[in-house]
């Protein structure tokens, strides 16, 4: 019965139709019912989720719940739907993370409530069909759409630099994409379809790679975002509401590495494995590098923001050793092991990330700063508050039994595999990552109460509780039981290790 049911349509358009109804509500005396139907409309998607999960075959690589129409038939594009192993956790997880986003900014958005709600019900949709697209004219519009109510949130809901940082964020994402565009149409040229899993199939030239691979990178390192192209990343996320700066770290940058497994691994593997010393070198450059960055950050969300960057450098670091795994050992399940710890730290680096800027959303909203220097000693006023950040600090530095743990070990693992050295440099983000992580909590929670504002804080609402505690069973339940998470990516990530260390160059 499920089958028969256009699953992913009802997925993706369900929160967009959601956000337009919203809209009706938009005079500020109906910000009630705009809200209560945001929420209906974000659990109502949730809901729909579920049975991509509990109905998906394990035993198969294959596209799955697929949907196929034509919609520019001119020009061989269709309205292509599909999940497999690694796109359908990522749904779950921005479906999940939407809820949360709308609960968190029930009492704090004081204007425009009805618009605020409308703009990330449709954002949410516009994601679900990044990751559902088969098609790729229709990824590149789901994925260029998203970028308008992003842009709005920021630019509308920010803070005081808002339109300077919108437009940054802006101008970076758009102008990568339209690489990633005239690479499209090459290979349309090439094959006469727009089809991504029709793409995998072309047989390219070596240079004929390196440029669509160039191109693609161009586009996804930006929004992963990789060094030297992820300076956009902390403006975005200081001057975005809380809102904006969850589903930025939670589900945005995951679009950039699902780009890499999706489109530039399995169309350009040649290409990809002549580059892998770059990817892995600008990768161990996030983890190390940024690290530092993070610890002289004065700013809680700038230090949480860089800390994204570097644990998104070993999503890509777990993709790209995968090259030389196969060439030293010859196995594909040590190589499957670095590209499945790598999907684990996307969906885990969604739940803590998310967590950390709404436990700054908590602290800000009452004591309307995200400095450092203005708190200590948060732990006497609000120690319920105290306890969740600790917890989701420890998460953030890899602590075992949190799923901060389960993707870096996995990584770090496969690295050992490629490369003694790699890994030990892969390796240093534990400490790092627990310098900075706990050397701001020590400062923010620890000690003495700092002044009279910190002495008038109030402890957690039922409403704040709720979403940090859903988050922290999330964080438990993946760090403690990652088999239901890993059990769904095994059959996809054994056919794509196959697929991108088979060479597909024409003359062989």
């Amino acid at each position: 019965m499920l089958a028969d049911l256009p699953l992913l349509s009802l997925v993706i358009w369900t929160p967009i139709l959601g956000g337009v109804l919203v809209l009706f509500a938009s005079k500020e005396e109906q910000a009630g019912m705009a809200k209560i139907i945001a929420l209906a409309a974000a659990v109502i998607t949730f809901l729909l989720t579920i049975p991509l999960y509990t109905s998906f075959d394990l035993a198969t690589h294959q596209m799955q719940f697929v949907e196929n129409t034509p919609w520019i038939s001119a020009f061989n594009i269709n309205y292509h739907l599909g999940v497999d192993g690694i796109s359908m956790p990522l749904i779950l997880l921005t479906a999940f993370t939407s809820i949360l986003v709308v609960i968190a900014g029930w009492d704090n958005i004081k204007h425009k409530t009805a618009q605020y709600m409308a703009a990330f019900l449709i954002m949410d949709g516009l994601m679900i069909g990044v990751f559902a697209a088969l098609d790729s004219i229709l990824f590149y519009v789901f994925w260029e759409a998203m970028l308008i109510p992003m842009f709005l949130i920021i630019g509308i809901w920010g803070g005081e630099r808002r339109v300077y940082a919108t437009i940054k964020f802006f101008l970076y994402t758009f102008l990568g994409s339209v690489f990633m565009l005239v690479a499209l149409i090459y290979m349309y040229t090439q094959s006469g379809t727009f089809g991504i899993l029709d793409f995998h199939g072309i047989k390219l030239g070596m240079t004929e790679q390196i440029l669509i691979f160039l191109a693609f990178l161009l586009a996804f390192a930006v929004k992963v975002p990789m060094w030297p192209v992820h300076t956009w990343l902390p403006d975005a996320h200081v001057e975005a509401p809380t809102g904006g700066s969850v589903i930025l770290a939670a589900i945005m940058l995951k679009m950039g590495t699902y780009g890499f497994v999706r489109f530039s691994m399995p169309i350009t593997p040649d290409a990809a494995q002549n580059l892998d010393w770059l990817m892995i070198t600008l990768s161990l450059i996030a983890i190390v590098y940024i690290a530092f960055v993070a610890l002289v950050q004065k700013d809680m969300k700038k230090l949480i923001a860089y800390s994204s960057i570097s644990h998104m450098g070993f999503v890509t670091l777990g993709f790209f050793v995968v090259y030389m795994i196969a060439e030293n050992t010859g196995s594909v399940q040590g190589a499957a092991m670095g590209i499945e710890g790598a999907l684990v730290q996307m969906i885990s680096h969604g739940f803590i990330s998310g967590a950390m800027f709404l436990c700054i959303g908590v602290m800000y909203d009452r004591m309307h700063s995200r400095l450092i220097s203005d708190y200590g000693g948060v732990a006497n006023t609000m120690p319920v508050f105290a306890g969740f950040m600790v917890f989701f600090a420890m998460a953030n530095a890899g602590l075992p039994g949190t799923s901060g743990f389960v993707g870096e070990f996995l990584v770090i693992l496969s690295a050992f595999k490629a490369n003694f050295w790699i890994a030990f440099l892969a390796a240093t983000t534990l400490i790092f990552g627990a310098a900075y992580t706990l050397w701001m909590v020590k400062r923010v929670i620890f000690g003495e109460v700092a002044n009279e504002k910190v002495a008038a804080l109030k402890d957690l609402n039922n409403r704040e509780f709720f979403i940090l505690g859903t988050l922290a069973v999330a964080v438990l339940i993946l760090g403690l039981w990652p088999a239901p998470l890993l059990d769904v990516m095994h059959a996809t990530v054994d056919h794509l290790v196959q697929q991108i260390t088979t060479s597909k160059l024409p003359n062989l």
